[in-house]
């Protein structure tokens, strides 16, 4: 059994929580970043050496590199890397502050690009790697008050899609990973846009109670953080990596309705498309 060394932020909650948990538990060395690494105390006391920390706030860029280079350094290689840390927002684009615009995108986009952007030249020397970055379900499909939520998860499948290619040659596979809602603690971490009354009974001002509720919009979904945790493992040892895993029922069946409708639509314009080359 192949013994490897994961880097993964976001990683004292969710599935970066349950991630760092079972590589432990399966023997692989894990650097664990956070911005309260402290969290993951009773980890480091079970697994000591084998479990690496590093408080870190992924839109401090100086620091990400920082930690990136020390992780490398200190660990000598670094197989995985799990792009995990980011929140989620709701709320209509008018009711947004531009503090939490700037928030969202910096943490959920900018974030992951600048990680990859740190560990590549660390990859590149080794001669092979994989990046995993989770994305969302929301990622390929859109529902009201989700809109600034799912800009950042669009701009990292992009993203990630074009990396694909780039770093092929040099030995690095990179996947997007694309949950469903799962019963972690996502849904009670959402930064709420506070209320405008012309929204009050429109899709968004129906949907708050729920997303306001103090158990979280995702108590009852149906995603197991501790599946998605193990699919996620084992994507890593496929070959070569797969470029979009969807994870949970919820995953699939939103992702094909949406592919199937944007297909659809493309399909009805061909006329037109065609329409507009030159003569």
């Amino acid at each position: 059994m192949t013994t490897r060394t994961w880097l993964i932020t976001g990683a004292t909650s969710g599935i970066g929580r349950a991630l760092t948990e079972r590589l432990l538990a399966a023997g692989d060395r894990v650097a664990a970043t956070a911005r309260k690494p402290e969290r993951l105390g009773d980890l480091a006391n079970q697994y000591g050496e084998q479990l690496w920390t590093a408080e870190l706030d992924v839109t401090d860029v100086p620091q990400l590199r920082s930690v990136v280079d020390r992780a490398f350094a200190e660990l000598g290689r670094i197989d995985v890397v799990v792009s995990n840390a980011g929140y989620g927002t709701f709320g209509a684009a008018e009711e947004f502050t531009d503090a939490q615009v700037a928030a969202q995108i910096a943490t959920n986009l900018v974030a992951p690009i600048q990680l990859t952007r740190a560990v590549l030249p660390h990859l590149r020397a080794q001669g092979n790697g994989r990046v995993v970055q989770l994305s969302s379900a929301g990622g390929q499909v859109t529902f009201p008050g989700g809109n600034l939520y799912h800009a950042t998860k669009w701009g990292v499948e992009g993203f990630f899609e074009a990396l694909v290619g780039e770093v092929a040659p040099f030995g690095i596979g990179v996947t997007l990973v694309e949950p469903g809602i799962s019963r972690t603690g996502f849904g009670t971490s959402l930064d709420i846009a506070p209320a405008m009354a012309a929204y009050a009974g429109t899709p968004i001002g129906q949907a708050r109670p729920a997303m306001e509720a103090p158990e979280g919009v995702t108590a009852n979904g149906p995603g197991d953080p501790e599946k998605i945790a193990g699919a996620i493992i084992a994507s890593v040892a496929v070959e070569p990596a797969p470029r979009r895993i969807a994870l949970g029922s919820d995953a699939y069946e939103w992702i094909h309705a949406g592919l199937t409708a944007r297909l659809q639509e493309l399909e009805s314009a061909k006329e037109l498309a065609h329409s507009t080359d030159l003569d």
